[in-house]
């Protein structure tokens, strides 16, 4: 099996594995106790936390270990929140943040609080501008990832650091995705991120919130991890995420510049080799390991079972994948197509072979799958249909009512309209997506019985 899903969950590094072990022995007792035992796992904790922290580039009484990287962002959000309650309770996120974010902005807003969600450019990207603009007076905190998990689009961390820093508003930064490749740049306040994405064991998260930041833990107090992580601390598991974080570190820059060769191969042949795919995020400032590209006319879940039997791990963020109904709100933040979504993120050591054979088997599965979907093929015969005609797609999930769109579209003279009945959430993007693949116009949309008609006029 080739895995290709790096971005969920990398594979454990071997120097990971070697230090879970080793410190099993030593590392077991209670750390805040005098006793040898307590000592010895004392030592561990410390000689990890100052490690990390060196990773990081923050000082070692500034982070903490958590749980997860999911309850590193939900303390770190909670916590400034709290902290700067006398400023307001205004919160700035992007549009496309992880959901361990988007889940404490609802919390924020179901406890009274308001948040701005800042859009973004088409690559996935947020504007330094946009967080500008957002900030009030009333701003506690804003938050923005370092790199997207689901097209891998790098943000401008550092710019909008300095626009937070010029109004007075703390910006933590989720890290997940980048930390591995290297420090995140430019005057952040607080930053999460987890070890099994850079592939330290699950179930440990660390979370920095610089000196001078107002926060206020929630929750009931503990004592360990200056009360910001409450719990008795895995120490094995700890000193392993550590263990690899300095790791994939050092071997980062040269494993970069192999990694982006083949996702540079896998973005430029996907489109030659598959007709009707959109590769989406930005093709500069991006992640080393990670090309997502949707294909028109293709059922997420059905692709993704089909490369599986070919030996490939991938994942999609397609509406029509693990059952969902709507689909990724990445992709639908950035106003890409999302049917046919595939994910490829390469783990550190992927060998060139299994990319060729991923570019081999991938054009005879999408082809494979929209046969069995009944897609349209080449545009067939003269426009002879009437002006105006409608297409009741009502009741049909991704990708049928794009497909049905397709097969009447040669019929349609120039300057004619297409009506797309349809009740699927994904009907909203893909329509207006295939229309700007296909150079044709879209229209708009309005309310109809049963769902939503979507227009689409024919020029050419």
């Amino acid at each position: 099996m080739a895995y290709f899903d790096a971005a969920s969950a990398a594979p454990l590094h071997p120097v990971a594995r070697q230090a879970l072990l080793a410190s099993l022995d030593d590392g077991w007792a209670d750390p805040a106790r005098l006793y040898r035992e307590g000592r010895k796992a004392r030592m561990l904790l410390d000689a990890a936390r100052e490690a990390a922290a060196e990773a990081v580039g923050c000082r070692a009484d500034e982070l903490v270990f958590t749980p997860s990287g999911t309850r590193a962002v939900h303390t770190g959000v909670a916590g400034a929140l709290a902290g700067r309650r006398r400023v307001g309770r205004h919160l700035i996120v992007s549009a496309v943040e992880h959901s361990s974010v988007l889940h404490s902005a609802e919390v924020c807003e179901a406890e009274g609080g308001s948040v701005t969600r800042v859009p973004v450019h088409r690559t996935g990207a947020v504007s330094p501008s946009g967080y500008a603009a957002a900030l009030r007076g009333d701003t506690a905190l804003a938050v923005l990832q370092s790199a997207n998990h689901e097209v891998g689009t790098a943000q401008p961390v550092a710019e909008v650091a300095e626009v937070c820093r010029a109004a007075g508003v703390p910006l933590l930064v989720d890290a997940a995705q980048s930390l591995g490749w290297g420090p995140v740049e430019g005057g952040w306040s607080l930053l999460a991120a987890s070890a099994h994405k850079w592939g330290g064991p699950s179930g440990v998260g660390l979370l920095v919130v610089r000196k001078g930041v107002r926060f206020a833990a929630q929750g009931p107090a503990d004592e360990r991890e200056s009360g910001r992580a409450p719990g008795f601390e895995n120490i094995p598991a700890v000193v392993a995420a550590v263990a690899s974080l300095r790791a994939v570190r050092a071997e980062a820059a040269q494993e970069a510049v192999r990694l982006r060769e083949l996702t540079e191969r896998i973005r430029a042949r996907v489109p030659l080799l598959v007709p009707e795919v959109e590769v989406v995020g930005d093709p500069e400032r991006r992640l080393p390991g990670i090309v997502t590209f949707s294909c028109l006319y293709v059922d997420g879940e059905t692709l993704l079972h089909e490369l599986d039997r070919e030996g490939f791990a991938v994942s999609s963020g397609s509406s029509c994948t693990s059952g969902t109904l709507t689909p990724s709100h990445v992709l639908k933040a950035m106003g890409v197509l999302s049917e046919g979504n595939v994910r490829v993120s390469l783990p550190p050591g992927t060998p060139q072979e299994d990319v060729e054979r991923f570019l081999a088997v991938l054009p005879g599965v999408v082809a494979g799958v929209r046969d069995k979907l009944g897609a349209p093929t080449a545009a067939a015969g003269p426009a002879t249909g009437p002006a105006v005609l409608v297409v009741d797609a009502l009741g049909k999930r991704c990708p049928v009512p794009v497909i049905e769109l397709a097969k009447v579209f040669p019929g349609v003279p120039v300057g004619g309209t297409v009506r797309v009945l349809s009740d699927d959430e994904a009907a909203r993007l893909d329509i207006p997506a295939w229309c700007e693949m296909r150079g044709q116009e879209y229209v708009g949309e309005e309310p109809a019985d049963g769902g939503t008609a979507y227009l689409v006029r024919r020029l050419g």
